[in-house]
């Protein structure tokens, strides 16, 4: 029985090592398995240096980053106050008013000296018809030409008659002809507008006519847009009010001035109030685009009602209300300089203003000044003309 409760206790102490050793062969093995699942999780800390990488990473493009950030573009467009930048505004101003000027004496000398050379080509060529003798055959080529234009006229009119466009021609070249002095100088000046406002409605030109048809102290083309920007239009009502007015006012400035001194004065207002625009601009720090040629037409408003206060004056809309042209020049520079100083922005104001000094200026002092020195360039170039100082005349015109 001993040996039976020894084998008995022992099979049962062996069956529960085996028992207890098959459990710890589970737990090993259930420990085992975790720890596979375990080590196939340590590739997660190799995924978290990945993540940890890639985010270090993004967040060094984010300091990479803040040159593309919104406020950093807006800062080209907020330049600070800096008068430096109206340098080379003020030699392009110095020096194409000069250049204005000293092309329209030498324009206007080689106009006279071109009218003088038609009067007595044509007085010799009269001259010399009458004392050569007439030969013979002369009286019958004579008939035959007249019989000749005679029948051209007689075409051409039929023509005309037959050729609607033939005679839209013949009434332009009449409305032409009927124009004054003025109306004919100012209609290149406007032709010039209407083409400018053209090309503003061509959608592959806007970025040029923005770079150099608009003024802008902050930008980066600054002396052309001064010129360019006078001849610039984007409003139809706009172009039609300054054009209305320059019009209105051409025969009388013309008549004052002459076409030569009128176009040089014109050009000049332009550059002149344009930059009377930019320092007030760059004053007050408020940049932005402009065009427009208010400023070139103020000064030729400026000009004539300086030289003739006493002229009646009329709004387009209210005829029936008329004013004297000293009465219009004051009330326009007091609106433009309160519209300067309340910082009114519909209009530039200061190109407004700029333009109107200048009218003013060159009316009281600038014509004796300017224009009326001119003899010495005149001289030069007639100098040059002529070969050298001593050849073909003694300098004068």
């Amino acid at each position: 029985m001993m040996a039976v409760r020894g084998l008995v206790f022992r099979w049962v102490t062996g069956d529960i090592s085996k028992t207890h050793y098959l459990t710890n062969r589970l737990t090993l093995q259930t420990q085992q398995r975790c720890g596979f699942r375990k080590v196939a999780k340590k590739g997660e800390p190799k995924k978290g240096v990945a993540e940890e990488a890639e985010t270090n990473e993004i967040l060094h493009k984010k300091d990479v980053a803040p040159p593309l950030d919104p406020p950093i573009p807006h800062t080209p467009h907020t330049p600070s106050r800096s008068f430096g930048r109206l340098v080379k505004p003020f030699v392009f101003t110095i020096g194409f008013t000069g250049c204005s000027f000293g092309g329209a004496a030498i324009w206007q000398y080689e106009s006279l000296k071109s009218r003088v050379q038609s009067y007595f080509d044509d007085v010799k060529a009269d001259w010399l018809e009458k004392i050569r003798p007439q030969k013979q055959g002369d009286l019958r080529k004579q008939v035959c030409v007249c019989v000749c234009v005679f029948n051209g006229i007689f075409v051409f009119f039929h023509v005309c008659l037959m050729n609607i466009l033939l005679s839209g021609i013949l009434q332009v070249n009449q409305w032409w002809n009927n124009l004054s002095e003025g109306q004919k100088t100012v209609t290149g000046i406007i032709a010039a507008n209407v083409l400018v406002f053209c090309c503003w409605r061509v959608p592959s030109l806007q970025r040029f006519m923005l770079k150099y048809f608009t003024s802008n102290p902050a930008a980066k083309a600054l002396c052309w847009p001064m010129l360019l920007s006078t001849f610039s239009h984007y409003s139809l009502f706009h172009l039609a009010a300054n054009m209305y007015v320059l019009w209105s006012f051409s025969s009388s400035i013309i008549n004052m001035m002459g076409k030569e001194q009128f176009v040089a004065v014109y050009l000049s207002a332009g550059v002149i109030s344009t930059f009377v625009s930019y320092v007030s601009k760059t004053a007050m720090g408020r940049f932005g685009p402009s065009l427009g040629a208010s400023g070139a037409i103020m000064t030729v408003l400026a000009a004539v009602c300086t030289k003739m206060p006493e002229a009646k004056l009329a709004i387009i809309f209210l005829p029936m209300f008329t004013f004297t042209a000293g009465n219009a020049l004051k009330a326009i520079v007091a609106l433009d300089a309160t519209g300067l100083i309340l910082r009114w922005r519909y209009f530039d104001h200061a190109a407004h203003l700029g333009g109107a000094l200048f009218g003013i200026w060159y009316i009281l002092y600038g014509h004796e000044l300017i224009w009326k020195n001119r003899e010495p360039l005149v001289k030069l170039w007639h100098d040059f003309r002529s070969g050298g100082p001593g050849a073909g005349g003694n300098g004068s015109i």
